[in-house]
C-alpha cells in the first residue's frame, strides 16, 4: 500500500487527495493548518494530518510528497522536506512556475531521493479545501519537470500518479515550461487586468463604457477577477518571461495596428481562428498520446448520451470530449479522444453502426 503526503491541503492539495482516494492509492496524509486538516478529514481528502510544526512525523512515511502551497512557501519548505523524506521517496510540487523551484530542489537533493516538478494546468474559482474536487484534473495537461539526473523509476511513479488523477502528463524542462505558461497563462491574466483597468478608468468619466461591455468583453476579461494573492508569487518568480511575453504582444498589436485598413488583416484573423481550432487537438509532448475522431450530431436532447452509452457498454473510455462547431437547432461536430488506437477503431465501428457520420484524423 502506497503512502502519499500532501503539504498544503487547499483546493489543489485537497483535490489531489480526493482523486487519489477514489483511485485507491493507499493512505493519504496531510500537512496543513489544524482547522484545514479537520475539514479535509471530514471530506475524505486525507486519512489523517498534522500541523506544519510536526511535518516530519508524516513525511518520513511517504513514498511521494506533494508540495501544494504557494510558490514562495514551496521554496521555503523544499530544503526541509528533501532532508526528512525517506530514501526512495519522490518529492513533487504543483507550483505555477518552475525554474526557481527546480534550482532550489537541485541545491537540496540528497542521494536516494528524487524531485520531479509538477504543474497541473487546472483550477477553479473556489478556494480552500471546501472547494476541492476529485475530478478537477480530468483530461487536464499535467506538466512534469524533472530535476537533473532524475532516475527512471521516479518518472514512472509520477506518470502513474498523474494518470490516476485523470490528467495527461507532458514532459518538459523548467525554462520551456516557464516560457510557455508566460504566454498561454500569465500573459492572458495581465491582458485582462490591463483591459479592465483601462475601461474602468475610462468609465469614471463616461459610465457607458461599462454599461455597453457585453458578452465578448466579459468572456475575455473573466480572469481579471482572480485574486492578487494567487498571482503575486507567479509574477515575482516568472517576471522575466512575463516581461518578454508582454513585449511580444506589444509587437503583435503594433503589427495589427498597421494593418487596420489593409486587406491583409483578414489573413491575421483567419490564422488566429485556424490556430485556435487546433488547440485541443495537438497532443504533441504528451507522454500518453490520444487518438481522436470527429462525429457529426444533431442538435437534440439525448444525442450525447446516444454517442457515449454504446461506447460505455463496449467498455470504451472517452478520454476527452469537445464541441468543435455547433449551429443552433441543426447540429454540430464533436471531437472524441481515446487512449488507444484499438479503442478508436472500435468506437468508429460502433458509431457508424448507429448511423453517425464519423471520421478519424
Amino acid at each position: 500500500m502506497s503512502t502519499i503526503a500532501i503539504v498544503g491541503v487547499g483546493l489543489i492539495g485537497g483535490s489531489i487527495g480526493l482523486a487519489l482516494k477514489r483511485a485507491g492509492v493507499g493512505r493519504i496524509l496531510g500537512v496543513s493548518r489544524s482547522e484545514t486538516l479537520r475539514e479535509a478529514v471530514r471530506l475524505g481528502a486525507i486519512d489523517k494530518g498534522v500541523p506544519y510544526g510536526r511535518m516530519g512525523d508524516v513525511l518520513g512515511e511517504a513514498e511521494v510528497v506533494f508540495l501544494c502551497t504557494p510558490v514562495h512557501r514551496i521554496l521555503e519548505l523544499l530544503p526541509e522536506v528533501l532532508g526528512v523524506v525517506k530514501e526512495g521517496a519522490v518529492v513533487t510540487d504543483v507550483g505555477s512556475t518552475k525554474e526557481r523551484i527546480l534550482a532550489r530542489a537541485e541545491q537540496s537533493l540528497r542521494c536516494g531521493v528524487a524531485f520531479v516538478g509538477g504543474h497541473p494546468m487546472a483550477g477553479a474559482e473556489g478556494r480552500g479545501v471546501k472547494a476541492a474536487d476529485p475530478f478537477l484534473f480530468q483530461n487536464a495537461v499535467y506538466a512534469l519537470v524533472p530535476a537533473k539526473d532524475t532516475p527512471g523509476w521516479a518518472m514512472e511513479r509520477m506518470v502513474e500518479l498523474v494518470e490516476k488523477l485523470g490528467a495527461r502528463a507532458a514532459l518538459l524542462d523548467a525554462s520551456t515550461h516557464d516560457r510557455i505558461v508566460a504566454l498561454v497563462s500569465h500573459l492572458p491574466q495581465m491582458v485582462a487586468v490591463a483591459l479592465v483597468g483601462l475601461v474602468g478608468r475610462m468609465a469614471e468619466e463616461e459610465p457607458l463604457y461599462l454599461r455597453m461591455a457585453a458578452g465578448g468583453f466579459r468572456d475575455m476579461t473573466r480572469i481579471a477577477s482572480s485574486p492578487f494573492e494567487v498571482w503575486e508569487d507567479i509574477c515575482r518568480t516568472n517576471s522575466s518571461k512575463i516581461s518578454e511575453a508582454i513585449d511580444l504582444l506589444i509587437d503583435e498589436l503594433m503589427r495589427l495596428k498597421g494593418m487596420l485598413e489593409d486587406p491583409k488583416l483578414g489573413e491575421a484573423f483567419r490564422f488566429a481562428a485556424e490556430t485556435r481550432g487546433t488547440i485541443p487537438k495537438d497532443a504533441k509532448g504528451f507522454l500518453r498520446p490520444l487518438y481522436e475522431l470527429r462525429v457529426v450530431a444533431e442538435d437534440r436532447p439525448g444525442v450525447i448520451a446516444g454517442i457515449a452509452s454504446p461506447l460505455a457498454e463496449a467498455g470504451i473510455n472517452i478520454k476527452d470530449m469537445e464541441v468543435l462547431k455547433v449551429r443552433e437547432d441543426e447540429g454540430g461536430t464533436l471531437r472524441l479522444a481515446f487512449g488507444s488506437p484499438e479503442d478508436l477503431e472500435r468506437a468508429l465501428e460502433i458509431l457508424k453502426e448507429r448511423g453517425f457520420e464519423v471520421s478519424s484524423r
